[in-house]
């Protein structure tokens, strides 16, 4: 049904050439008009109520057909887990999300995690009916598309940036003025200097083909860093004193953002007037100069609230500027003479939204909205005026009662796990002068918050009616945090996202073409993307994404510290840690590799009867799944426990453990992750890969103590890995460690703790 076309665009006798999938069949030349009060119009400008000649554009424009928004439904439905567990395990538990609500049984702990977002697809199609906050059911109104609870149509006109203009009061203007007076200062922005670059189809292929030269540098908070540049990079070091006027923050931040932070601030920082915190001002340094990012050592207890405020300050700098940009050429369009040529107003993208920010958990989101709020307070007078505030608080909110007050888990487990942890849901940001729209629809929308399953059950799968990721087509800043979290969740969500970015839109959802900058039409968007990807830990799958999906052409800069001291320092219980190393040919076949190694050099040294009590640690489900179905089929005496399992099942197989009725205990990563039960009686550990986390070894391996006193001696390790876990391995052992343990002839080696010195 459909085809592609060329369209020719002429800009000043050059021509390019842009793709665009249109219908084939023959349209009316009145589609070319659009309504002022459709819902999807996001690029329609104020000042062409006159007459204009019958462009290429809206030739182009015309083979279009409308949809509506695809938004799909969420479910907001959380189910809090009570403390009632067995005598021989500490009481209250904390529902985990995503495939935890304790819905399946102990014959379904096979389902995989393709299975369990099917389930949460289909309780979000279920609800697509459901009404408005206001009362008013507009699910049969094609107007709002399929999922309109994650939108508000009532503020459409208020936040168009088309029907605009630039608000004397509001600062916009004057930040415009004081930019256009000096063409020097205009020069130097980050943002002019970014969005204005023209880049040739050499320098696209160059980038493309991965044509990169690398440097190493070393700043003194951040550490070892690795800059890799299209060009030659050069060094470049933080400035050392962060003047707000020279980063060319726009003008109401520039008041704001100092009260903002004081509270990160130490007594001398605020004496010397300095805006930033150590780690803030040399984060921001690369953000500014909108060189991709990858921080690895963001913690949720120690510095994640300092990095979510410096990545907010920059998205909503980038937003206020662009709008302020797309205001003012309102203006002048609305003044402008019949031959002003119209590529001078080139300041969009094919869509609105330029700023998306992937976070785990609505508490995430609900933290980042409010340090949004309080960037564009322009002072303690005047509050600015958020639309659907109060619905916001509520869906997003989150009940302190609620918690059971027995609960006790680890520090870091509490600040991952504080307020909201509802992983399903998607908001759309739209920001324009002193107020805040939330719940925008997409495509009116300047910044979009979600989880990454939030965006996978709009965005869907190949072949499915129902989908639409358009809105991705003209992200300019990519924010992803806590990616670390995402590996426990489902990887294949984010893994879809980022094939999903920057494409070219199958719609045209109202834009006006002669307002679209070049490298949008031409299809070049990603490469100037800035991706900003912060985590707790260095993964090989979060450096793949960095390393594959980063086509920034100001280059990319990661944060490569190595640990020179290894989680085992931690490990207090006396304990024997015998490592023993795999071959394998590649990543993939490693695999297999330590499943056949596990059964034959491994296991047959636990069988015997005296060796009970021993817990198999699996990091990765369906390595658990595996060596499950191999134990029924050997018949060997164990239970089993995964993210999955019910809590009447969690119970039995604890209990049978502890007792000794169950020889061996099949044990998930994940289910750890977001349980953190203290299981007793182990005896002997296995690692049948090591941890995700580095501090899970050392909490795992500390799980001994629960063990009955004048048992010590009995106890074991074993810990398996190969070449393919040289990060992890380090995280563990020590860097030093790590790399003797990988180049040593010997394929096991021996690490006694808790010895007394």
């Amino acid at each position: 049904m459909f085809m592609w076309r060329n369209c020719q665009i002429i800009k000043k006798n050059k021509c390019q050439q842009c793709l665009f999938r249109v219908s084939g069949r023959e349209e009316t030349t009145e589609i070319c008009e659009l309504s002022e009060n459709s819902d999807h119009s996001s690029a329609e400008s104020d000042g062409e109520s006159e007459a204009e000649q019958v462009s290429m554009y809206h030739k182009l424009l015309a083979t279009f057909k409308t949809v509506p928004d695809a938004d799909s439904e969420e479910d907001d439905e959380n189910e809090s887990e009570e403390g009632d567990e067995s005598d021989e395990e500490e009481t209250g538990s904390e529902e985990s999300q995503e495939g935890e609500d304790g819905d399946h049984t102990a014959g379904e702990e096979d389902e995989n995690d393709v299975q369990d977002q099917e389930e949460a697809k289909d309780t979000a199609k279920q609800m697509l009916g459901q009404e408005q906050p206001d009362g008013a059911d507009t699910s049969s109104d094609p107007k709002h598309g399929a999922s309109e609870e994650f939108t508000d149509v009532k503020h459409e006109s208020e936040f168009s940036l088309e029907t605009n203009f630039v608000d004397e009061e509001s600062g916009d203007c004057n930040a415009d003025e004081r930019e256009s007076s000096s063409s020097v200062m205009v020069s130097e922005d980050p943002f002019k200097q970014h969005m204005n670059k023209e880049l040739d189809e050499k320098e696209i292929e160059n980038i493309s083909a991965r044509s990169k030269s690398t440097i190493q540098l070393k700043w003194p908070t951040l550490g070892q860093l690795v800059f890799s540049s299209l060009q030659q990079p050069r060094t470049f070091k933080p400035d050392k004193e962060a003047d707000l006027k020279q980063l060319h923050l726009h003008k109401t931040l520039e008041s704001t953002w100092p009260k903002v932070n004081s509270q990160f601030l130490s007594t001398l920082t605020k004496q010397n007037k300095h805006p930033f915190t150590l780690l803030q001002k040399e984060l921001f340094c690369i953000m500014n100069q909108y060189k991709d990012l990858f921080y690895p050592e963001r913690t949720a207890l120690g510095n994640g609230e300092e990095v979510r405020h410096a990545y907010c300050l920059h998205a909503v700098n980038h937003v206020l500027k662009a709008n302020a940009q797309v205001l003012s050429n309102n203006a002048k369009r609305r003044d402008q003479k019949a031959t002003v040529d119209n590529d001078d107003f080139r300041d969009q993208g094919l869509t609105r939204p330029k700023v998306l920010i992937v976070v785990p958990f609505r508490e995430s989101a609900l933290r980042v909205v409010q340090i949004f709020i309080s960037l564009l307070e322009s002072g303690s007078k005047k509050q600015i005026d958020v639309s659907n505030k109060k619905r916001f608080k509520g869906e997003f909110g989150f009940d302190p009662d609620e918690r059971p007050p027995n609960l006790k888990r680890p520090e870091d487990y509490e600040a991952v796990f504080a307020g909201n942890i509802d992983d399903h849901f998607r908001i759309g940001v739209a920001i324009l002068q002193k107020s805040m729209r939330l719940y925008a629809p997409f495509y009116s929308s300047d910044v979009i918050i979600a989880s990454p399953l939030g965006l996978r059950t709009i965005i869907g799968a190949e072949g499915e009616k129902k989908r639409d990721f358009d809105f991705l087509s003209s992200i300019e800043i990519l924010i992803i945090d806590q990616a670390d979290v995402y590996l426990m969740q489902n990887w294949e969500h984010t893994l879809h996202l980022m094939n999903h970015l920057n494409l070219l839109p199958l719609e045209s959802h109202g834009v006006d073409f002669s307002r679209v900058r070049m490298q949008n039409l031409n299809n070049w968007s990603k490469y100037y993307r800035q991706t900003l990807l912060f985590s707790a830990l260095q993964d090989p799958q979060i450096n793949s994404i960095f390393n594959k999906n980063c086509f920034n052409y100001r280059g990319q800069v990661a944060v490569r510290n190595v640990p020179s001291i290894g989680s085992i320092s931690r490990v207090v219980v006396q304990l024997p840690h015998v490592f023993r190393r795999l071959e394998a040919e590649s990543s993939i076949s490693v695999i297999d590799a330590r499943f056949q190694f596990f059964i034959d050099k491994v296991l047959p040294e636990y069988r015997d009867a005296i060796m009970s009590h021993t817990l198999i640690y699996i990091p990765s489900y369906f390595d658990y799944v595996r060596l499950r179905n191999y134990f029924k089929k050997e018949e060997l005496n164990f239970t089993h426990i995964c993210e999955y399992t019910k809590k009447s099942g969690i119970s039995r197989a604890r209990h049978f453990f502890l007792k000794g009725e169950k020889q061996f205990l099949v044990f998930t990563e994940r289910f750890h992750f977001y349980k953190r039960y203290l299981i007793k009686g182990i005896r002997n550990l296995i690692f049948y890969e090591l941890p995700t986390y580095p501090h899970f070894y050392s909490e795992v391996c500390n799980m001994l103590m629960a063990t009955a006193s004048g048992e010590e001696a009995t106890w074991t390790c074993t810990i398996l890995y190969s070449k393919y876990d040289a990060q992890k391995l380090a995280a563990v052992v020590g860097v030093d460690r790590a790399a003797q343990m990988l180049q040593s002839e010997k394929n096991v080696h021996l690490f006694v703790t808790g010895e007394n010195e």
